[in-house]
């Protein structure tokens, strides 16, 4: 008899730790999102999966271009969430067919998402979908990337990241795929 209830007890024991142990879980998971929001989720989600593009992809570039502020002006004069510059804006702009398009129409979250997320697209067809690519031509400019991949005899992917010459943009491809893999584990639920 004493068995049976050691056993019971120690059960007991084992269910009470895993029901604490997922009430953390979940708690820290909450505590996470907190630090790590992610403002737009839904405005993302809906431009980057019609062209396409991974949300937490988009999620990335717009946390680390304007931290999810739709009226962040760079000193260079890129403009809303993701940053973009409005000559490349504009180029973007007519090839979807965006009528009236004026640069201030950058600070609009939806107008800036749905170009940024196209021209992701465009990026990554130019890139063969090598990602490190595709972000470094997003921060470093495409002509840069296509010089650096002849240089280097061809070499992509994350070989090219620690030979790009300019330190922000080999920085930034780092950072925007660690933001992205941090958005995935935090808000990936009920997708693949």
């Amino acid at each position: 008899m004493n068995r049976y209830r050691l056993r019971q007890g120690l059960l007991l024991a084992g269910v009470v730790c895993l029901g604490i142990a997922i009430a953390l879980a979940a708690r820290s998971r909450t505590l996470q999102r907190r630090v790590y929001p992610f403002p737009y989720q839904e405005l993302i989600s809906t431009q980057a999966a019609a062209y396409g593009q991974d949300p937490f992809l988009v999620a990335a570039v717009v946390k680390r271009e304007s931290r999810f502020s739709p009226q962040a002006v760079s000193p260079k004069g890129a403009r809303g969430l993701m940053q973009l510059m409005p000559g490349t804006a504009q180029w973007v702009a007519e090839r979807i067919g965006l009528e009236d398009f004026v640069p201030d129409d950058l600070f609009d979250p939806g107008v800036n998402v749905r170009l940024g997320s196209w021209y992701l697209m465009d990026l990554h067809r130019e890139f063969s979908n090598d990602v490190y690519l595709v972000l470094a031509a997003y921060n470093g400019g495409r002509q840069n990337v296509k010089n650096w991949v002849a240089a280097f005899g061809g070499v992509s992917g994350s070989e090219l990241v620690d030979r790009i010459p300019f330190p922000e943009t080999r920085r930034y491809v780092r950072l925007v795929l660690a933001d992205r893999e941090r958005f995935r584990l935090l808000y990936s639920e009920g997708r693949r």
